[in-house]
């Protein structure tokens, strides 16, 4: 257990990041399904307008530090040739 007013500092605000950081990547998972589930359903214009309400949220997660750009750039990529497929 943290012992000086410094550490005891960190600890609690850690716990707040780590809060807002999985409210954040709960955020972004949820705009991702909403893409995944337009795919499944065969609607290319409803999973078109998905992705490009994700791209954004996606790419606000690397500005926040949440994801790795690369990460981001993969599920893009991968998202995107799915939608095109359709």
């Amino acid at each position: 257990m943290a012992n000086h007013a410094s550490a005891k500092k960190r600890v609690r605000r850690n716990e707040k990041r780590t809060d807002v950081n999985t409210s954040r990547r709960s955020r972004i998972r949820t705009f991702v399904k909403k893409v995944e589930a337009a795919i499944l359903a065969k609607d290319p214009d409803a999973a078109k307008e998905a992705l490009k309400v994700a791209q954004p949220e996606l790419q606000k997660g690397v500005a926040k530090g949440i994801m790795h750009k690369n990460t981001v750039a993969r599920k893009i990529s991968r998202l995107s040739a799915r939608v095109k497929s359709i």
